[in-house]
C-alpha cells in the first residue's frame, strides 16, 4: 500500500507531502524534480522506499526523497518486473542505492545502514492518479 507521496521542484530542495499525484507515462510525476516533458531517462521516472526500512534506520517519513512510501511490500522483488500502483502501470528497473547527497541530508551512516534497502527506481507505462492508500498490484 501507498503510505504517502512527495514530490518536489528542486533536486536539493524540500518535498512536499501530497495526497495525490499525476504520473505521466514515459516522464514523471507533474511537479517533481525528475518529471521530463521530453521524457524521462530510464529508472527516473519514480522512485518507491519501503517504510518498514525508513523506520529501521531511524529516519521520518519522506526523509529518504523517495516519491512513494510503501508498506507490505518487498520493492527489491519487484526489480525486473511490471507492478502497478493504483491504477498506474510501471515497471521496477533497478535498486535505489543511498548516496553522499542522501547521507548530507540525514545522517552519518545511513548509506551503510540502507545498503540494498533504500528502495527502487521505476519507469511509468501509464497515465493515470496514484493516490494514497492505493494498492501494489503485481
Amino acid at each position: 500500500m501507498i503510505e504517502a507521496i512527495h514530490i518536489g521542484p528542486e533536486e536539493a530542495g524540500p518535498l512536499a507531502s501530497v495526497e495525490s499525484v499525476r504520473a505521466v507515462a514515459g516522464q514523471g510525476l507533474e511537479g517533481d524534480r525528475n518529471f521530463r516533458a521530453a521524457g524521462a531517462k530510464p529508472g527516473q521516472a519514480l522512485t518507491l522506499v519501503e517504510a518498514e526500512n525508513v523506520e529501521d534506520v531511524g529516519l521520518g517519513v519522506g526523509e529518504t526523497r523517495r516519491n512513494l512510501t510503501t508498506r507490505g511490500v518487498r520493492l527489491n522483488d519487484l526489480v525486473g518486473k511490471s507492478f502497478t500502483v493504483g491504477e498506474v502501470e510501471c515497471y521496477g528497473v533497478e535498486l535505489c542505492e543511498p548516496c553522499e547527497h542522501l547521507q548530507s541530508m540525514t545522517r552519518p551512516g545511513i548509506i551503510k545502514d540502507m545498503v540494498h534497502r533504500a528502495g527502487i527506481n521505476a519507469d511509468i507505462l501509464s497515465d493515470g492518479v496514484i493516490r494514497v492508500g492505493d494498492e501494489i498490484g503485481f
